[in-house]
């Protein structure tokens, strides 16, 4: 007897009715749209080989005589990694008397005090800097930079992070493309102290290279507009006020600055060649901070940005390009819709027969998810010419990843939609760049998400059930994919919930901090 398995154009008497019309209107809608953000990863993809060649990493003219400068330090209880950032700020090359350093701390902890030591330790040295300690967050990162520009006196301000480590030349390396009047910010390329610390890490690199190899280098060599990503990048302070200045009534202060200033007219320059070292987040619950932060923040940007672009005269193209970029992370809302639909979906289409299924799937598959792999395997590819090819290894857990990443991030990007505020959350930096080392700072700043790792186990276990589905009904195609769900929020909720606490079960010691229930305010 034929099967639907055994007889790929066989089918089972099934006339549609309402209620399928109903149940795939929706998903077909949602995979298409999906689809369109896949694509768009195709055409960075094509962007960035195209006009490979229309860069020039150095700067058409020099300064006679250098600027003024200041370095802003914006920092939040990060007691165990200010020493290092200062002491890299402190020896890089510039001329001191050309040269001001501010640490901009709004910490409520003993960080106040380490940094203030530090500071005073190197200005007693004759270094150029200050610090400056605000009683409120108010703004959090933009109000503490605001803040700082006001009684800045550099002609360009450069801001790095707690947890980067700025090599001595870039200042020297940076500073001369800003001889080209028009220059308002130049970006420099993150790396990575701890890339090889774990799996996480490993993804989380490769994430980030896709953005800084492939996105960025795509938009800028094209002519479209691109973002300064909150550090590792200097402003000429003139593009900041052309621009209104920071302002905080989004997450990523950064992103809505660099449009403003573009639509007023300034150019920016990415120089993927200048590297800064940077700590990647070691744990589950501070990379999903830091994702939803990111996600949130650009939802946010693209609703106060893009009705003053489509007013603009920037070119059409421009414009385009800016809906693509500040709405991606709209795919978390889809991707949990499509999660509600795909099974009940796979149920009605089933009985088509699996040729007509993937007569239909594969291209939405080959647009959306495939352009994934694509998109930082082509990053990797130009990064380590000689060594890309493991990256192939860890594609199956970056998807799966960013599965997993669907329940904080849409929650975030509907709090967004629906104007809910909320506080910066930073995220922890615990100063580990080798593998095995263990964190001294887990304990005091580490926090958990209480209710999100268990509705991603149950949603895990949701799709475990599916591919039980699809073997007593012999359809092997759609398991492989069904798998990825699988893994992504089981392992995205697993390590939420047990992270750091076989160290806290191995010392007998739980501290209050440890053991708070308290999530990180953009946490579900």
């Amino acid at each position: 007897m034929k099967t639907l398995f055994t007889d790929p154009f066989a089918t089972v008497h099934h006339s549609f009715n309402w209620f399928d019309t109903l149940l795939l209107l929706p998903y077909f809608i949602v995979m298409i749209v999906l689809a369109a953000y896949g694509i768009h990863r195709y055409t960075m993809c094509y962007y960035y080989f195209k006009y490979r060649k229309n860069y020039n990493p150095n700067p058409p003219s020099h300064f006679a005589d250098l600027p003024n400068v200041t370095v802003q330090l914006p920092i939040f209880n990060e007691q165990f990694v200010i020493d290092r950032l200062i002491e890299a700020v402190c020896a890089m090359e510039y001329p001191r008397e050309k040269l001001e350093i501010q640490v901009l701390d709004d910490s409520t902890d003993e960080t106040q005090e380490v940094a203030r030591g530090i500071v005073d330790r190197y200005a007693a040295l004759g270094h150029p800097i200050k610090y400056i300690h605000r009683t409120n967050r108010h703004g959090y990162k933009a109000g503490a930079l605001d803040a700082g520009l006001k009684v800045a006196k550099g002609e360009f301000v450069a801001i790095f992070d707690a947890d980067f480590v700025p090599p001595p030349d870039w200042l020297m390396r940076i500073v001369h493309h800003f001889a080209e009047p028009g220059i308002g910010m130049v970006q420099t390329r993150w790396t990575h102290l701890n890339r090889d610390y774990s799996l996480l890490t490993q993804i989380e690199a490769i994430l980030l290279d896709g953005h800084f190899v492939l996105e960025h280098g795509a938009r800028a060599r094209s002519g479209q507009f691109f973002n300064f990503n909150g550090t590792a990048g200097m402003w000429r302070r003139q593009a900041i006020d052309d621009a209104g200045g920071w302002q905080h009534d989004t997450l990523t202060e950064d992103t809505d600055l660099s449009y403003r200033s573009q639509m007023a007219g300034w150019k920016f320059k990415y120089l993927p060649e200048i590297e800064c070292p940077a700590e990647l987040p070691i744990e589950m619950t501070a990379f999903k901070t830091q994702q939803a932060r990111w996600a949130k923040g650009l939802i946010q940007t693209s609703i106060k940005v893009l009705p003053m672009m489509f007013r603009s005269d920037v070119p059409r193209k421009i414009k385009v390009e800016s809906v693509y970029h500040l709405t991606a992370n709209m795919s978390y809302p889809l991707m949990v819709i499509m999660t509600a639909l795909l099974i009940p979906s796979m149920i009605v289409r089933f009985y088509q027969g699996w040729f007509q299924m993937l007569l239909i799937d594969v291209p939405l598959f080959t647009a959306s998810t495939l352009s994934i792999a694509v998109f930082y395997v082509a990053s990797q590819r130009v990064l380590f010419p000689k060594g890309w090819m493991k990256t192939f290894l860890y594609l199956p857990f970056l998807m799966a990843l960013g599965v997993g990443l669907t329940v904080t991030n849409t929650k975030a990007v509907m709090e967004a939609l629906f104007g809910i505020k909320s506080a910066f959350a930073r995220t922890p930096k615990y100063r580990v760049a080798k593998k095995g080392e263990k964190s001294v700072a887990g304990k005091k700043y580490r926090k958990r998400l209480v209710l999100a790792p268990w509705i991603e186990l149950f949603i895990g276990t949701y799709f475990l059930g599916a591919i039980i589905y699809c073997f007593s009904n012999h359809n092997y195609f759609t398991a492989p994919f069904l798998i990825l769900f699988v893994i992504g929020y089981w392992y995205t909720g697993l390590m939420s919930l047990l992270q750091g606490r076989f160290e806290r079960w191995r010392s007998g010691a739980i501290t209050e901090e440890e053991s708070s229930p308290k999530p990180f305010p953009v946490g579900v």
